[in-house]
């Protein structure tokens, strides 16, 4: 038996006191058996919306989803989903059903859920209820489709992203049926709304199986972003590469922290050397300005997909300097914090080093610079040594007092800022004023 959460318990116990079976199902029950914390909670039970509305009169309820007969209840501070055991009818758009129809029984409302996984209850006294196998498959770390997958993903195609992102996200495979379903059907993923396509996509990049699914779903990923189209195999020409482009490109996604951004510069790092490539008189192949028009093609994409505008400017900014070196030298690196920030240039280090550790063997020694360049940042932060405008010890205002004005007063600022940087003058107010007399007009 498994212990039921208090407030979920009373849930149950108010639904079976009003006539009505009630089991918690779904991703609460998954994450449960695998170890795993989770905060929502579904419930679902033969008790019509207006019954449930009835039974817990007395709670907060919110009626969003009501038309798929479903109604949100705040009971002592947790929310849930309560939904009635219902059937679909046909789905039109591939996504909704057209209709829906209350059904009498848990096992008429289960055959028609997405994944044997996600149709595992839990009674109120917590016995668990499986009626498709799902426990078996959390343990063979398998996600199978219940019934025909091909009518699963024709009902709702967001269920072909969803499996994906269940087998990057628990390391699970994918059955053999439903995964043939998935290349066949992947062309249904143009029905989504592009803001869900998006989420999906975050959630499956952060998945610590990513590497796996990025290579074997190549194709259904082409689908909605046709910025990797001819990638999958392609012959890099070049000493620096061991892989072909799509098998490097997966290797650089999973060696980098599961932080959204990052993980889509490192999809899109190399995603215009199709575009540039061009090989020389000894056979050697080479991309010429394929961060620039990497960074114009990943700003495509994600403008498309809708995603947020903060995530649009880092990746197109961390696939645009990808490959610009980074010498060992302190002040370089505070030209390089002034003029990125500091969380802009660790997520380039990284970004850097995941590109390296994916060369041919040869150059892991590389690796050791990243170290130094983190190592600088660390003293240049620790120290609270000058690298910006806001650290410098004279501001604005001293330049204005000097009797400067207009773009003046920005120049004289940056020249005592590289003056600092360079080692030339110490980050004092008197030394900085004074160091002005060396000032030139350009």
């Amino acid at each position: 038996m498994i212990t039921v959460p208090p407030a979920a318990e009373k849930a149950l116990k108010i639904l079976e006191a009003g006539g009505f079976d009630a089991y918690i199902v779904g991703g609460y029950v998954r994450d449960l058996l695998l170890g795993f914390e989770s905060a929502d909670i579904d419930i679902t039970t033969g008790a019509t919306p207006d019954e449930v509305k009835e039974l817990f009169s007395s709670c907060r309820i919110v009626e969003t989803g009501i038309r798929h007969g479903t109604v949100t209840v705040i009971l002592d501070g947790t929310s849930f989903e309560i939904t009635t055991f219902r059937g679909d009818g046909s789905y039109a758009d591939n996504r909704h059903p057209d209709s829906i129809t209350f059904k009498s029984s848990l096992d008429e409302d289960l055959s028609r859920r997405d994944f044997t996984v996600n149709a595992i209850c839990l009674d109120v006294k917590g016995k668990v209820i499986d009626k498709f196998g799902g426990e078996e498959d959390l343990e063979k770390k398998l996600i199978r489709a219940i019934g025909d997958p091909e009518q699963r993903f024709r009902e709702d195609s967001l269920r072909i992203l969803r499996a994906i992102r269940f087998a990057s996200v628990y390391g699970f495979s994918i059955e053999s049926g439903t995964d043939r379903a998935i290349h066949k059907l992947a062309v249904l993923i143009h029905n989504l709304s592009k803001e869900r396509v998006f989420s999906e996509l975050t959630r499956i990049l952060a998945g610590e199986n990513i590497e796996d699914i990025l290579l074997e779903y190549y194709d259904v990923f082409n689908i909605f972003l046709p910025e990797i189209d001819g990638m999958y195999g392609f012959n890099q020409r070049n000493f620096h590469h061991k892989y072909d482009l799509w098998t490097h490109t997966s290797h650089v996604v999973s060696s980098v922290k599961p932080e959204t951004a990052l993980r889509m510069a490192a999809l899109f790092h190399d995603c215009a050397k199709v575009d540039t490539f061009s090989i020389d008189e000894q056979g050697v192949g080479h991309f010429y300005s394929h961060a620039p028009f990497g960074a114009k093609k990943a700003r495509e994409a994600l403008s498309r997909l809708r995603a947020p505008s903060a995530v649009i400017e880092k990746v197109s900014f961390l696939v645009k300097v990808h490959d610009s070196p980074i010498e060992e030298k302190k002040a370089i690196v505070k030209k390089k914090l002034n003029k990125y920030g500091e969380e802009n240039l660790r997520a380039l280090i990284e970004l850097q080093r995941a590109d390296t550790l994916s060369l041919a063997d040869e150059y892991r020694a590389r690796l050791s610079h990243f170290d130094v360049l983190e190592r600088i940042i660390n003293e240049i932060i620790s120290e609270n040594e000058c690298f910006s405008l806001k650290e410098l010890a004279v501001n604005g205002d001293d330049i204005i007092a000097l009797g400067f004005s207009g773009p003046d007063v920005g120049k004289r600022l940056a020249f005592l800022l590289n003056a600092v940087i360079d080692g030339k003058e110490k980050n004092d107010r008197e030394s900085l004023l004074g160091y002005l007399d060396f000032y030139e007009e350009n």
